[in-house]
């Protein structure tokens, strides 16, 4: 099957036809954080979809080349500076390095690069950018010294988002800026420095001022990747008027289709509502960590449902991400063992060899929830042959094989195998021996023990198995 993928721009499933399909090579740039404060699940929800789409075009053979920007300047890094009494960059610093960590956590893969708006280069291609748009008549400085950009001089300015202008004006779509403008829509590329910026600004040929957030992006990405993009991707709150924007400045600049293909990932919900301070219910990832749950327990459960999906995140999808992990865990330490021994019953099963199921499935638009669903399945066909003594060495290691190859692009295998507590261990044996003995009620009292430990402890056709599931 083909690569597809869902084109914001166009609303239609599309063949993935990158720019110079002879190199095998394909650009992506990716809206980052705005580091005002630690990242929460709902930004790292996009940021997880990001990773799963780099890493199933490399499992496809492509190289990618990904951009991921950093917003560090912005009017709310700059009023949580003011509030903080501190310089913007050592405001900012703290919320790059929470994000870094998070996302290690999360076993995210590092982009190539990590662009901050503030740093020089950007800052004097964003001027670049913003003078080669007033030279030709697609943005103008207003009387209070701040650049904007003249949507209605862009015939394309909406598609993305799809409405026109006179719908925009008649709805009031677009929040007004404080700066006079010509129309309600048109947005700052400069914002001319007030007191309230402090020490934050740059000089350019409109007097000192700072970046508006949307020209920021637009020069990373052409500095970096060019004029012409593969795949932009983002949340659906970038769509717009961020990302509409982007393409605003970009091709104004340029004169050149800016991106090919646009990819929008869902809201994250927590328990049916959307995520919010005053709700109580704005969660980290150190906030799920401390509830006992571990970094790649949380991949999961941010990665298993479709990204145009939105995703409802709750305690008890945590505790099922927990024991889908402990199934596929247990899976693998089965097949493992069954490469060390050659079955004397020749098998027979229908599960000896994998297929190409769940590459498929995540060749349809990242149909992540499908390509799981082939992956427990496969889970179960090769329980059940084991169970019946119908699978040999050879199977087994072709089904690691395969796993091998999709953790490429999950990245669930356990970190390291975790060793039980001598006290841990003792109570698995004492119980081992209850079951054997049959008896069942001192085998549950020792099964509670060992819970209240953080142990779990599963009977499995091979014997006892213990999991660790830390505390709740």
């Amino acid at each position: 099957m083909a690569l597809r993928f869902f084109n914001t721009y166009s609303r239609k499933i599309e063949e993935f036809e990158p720019r110079d399909p002879a190199a095998r090579a394909i650009s992506i740039y990716t809206c980052g954080p705005t580091v005002y404060s630690r990242a929460h699940i709902g930004n790292f929800r996009a940021y997880i979809f990001e990773d799963l789409l780099q890493r199933h075009l490399e499992l496809r053979g492509y190289k990618v080349h990904r951009v991921m920007n950093i917003t560090d300047v912005d009017d709310k890094t700059i009023r949580g500076a003011r509030e903080a009494k501190v310089p913007l960059t050592k405001f900012t610093e703290q919320f790059k390095e929470a994000f870094f960590q998070d996302a290690e956590t999360l076993r995210i893969k590092r982009a190539n690069e990590f662009p901050a708006a503030t740093d020089q280069p950007y800052i004097d291609r964003m001027i670049e950018m913003i003078g080669e748009l007033i030279a030709r008549g697609l943005a103008y400085q207003a009387d209070d010294k701040s650049v904007y950009f003249r949507i209605n001089k862009f015939p394309d300015y909406g598609k993305l988002a799809h409405f026109d202008l006179t719908q925009l004006q008649s709805t009031g779509r677009v929040k007004h800026d404080e700066y006079d403008k010509e129309h309600i829509g048109d947005f700052a590329l400069w914002k001319a420095w007030d007191e309230e910026d402090g020490d934050v600004k740059w000089d350019s040929p409109w007097g000192p001022g700072r970046p508006g957030w949307h020209i920021e992006c637009s020069a990373m990405a052409t500095a970096l990747l060019g004029d012409q993009i593969d795949i932009h991707c983002g949340g659906v709150d970038n769509i717009f008027p961020h990302h509409e924007a982007e393409i605003a400045q970009s091709e104004g600049v340029t004169g050149k289709k800016f991106v090919r293909y646009w990819l929008h990932c869902a809201h994250l919900l927590v328990d049916g509502q959307k995520m919010s301070k005053s709700l109580g219910n704005f969660y980290t990832v150190p906030d799920v960590l401390a509830k006992g749950y571990t970094g790649r327990e949380l991949r999961y459960a941010l990665l298993r449902v479709h990204y145009r999906v939105p995703l409802n995140f709750t305690w008890e999808g945590m505790k099922e991400a927990r024991e889908s992990l402990a199934r596929t865990d247990e899976w693998l330490g089965r097949l493992r063992e069954a490469t060390e021994k050659e079955n004397v019953q020749r098998p027979t099963s229908n599960a000896q060899r994998p297929t190409q199921k769940f590459e498929e499935a995540l060749d349809d638009d990242l149909n992540i929830s499908a390509a799981l669903g082939f992956l427990f399945e496969s889970i179960r066909e090769t329980n059940r042959a084991m169970d019946e003594d119908k699978f040999d060495a050879a199977s087994a290691k072709a089904w690691l094989d395969w796993w091998e190859r999709i953790n490429t692009v999950l990245d669930l295998e356990p970190d390291t195998e975790i060793v039980a507590p001598v006290e841990v261990a003792q109570l698995a044996k004492e119980r081992e021996n209850a079951r054997r003995e049959k008896n069942w009620k001192r085998s549950d009292e020792l099964r509670d023990q060992i819970s209240a430990l953080g142990w779990e402890v599963r009977d499995t056709k091979e014997g006892q198995k213990l999991a660790a599931h830390g505390p709740l």
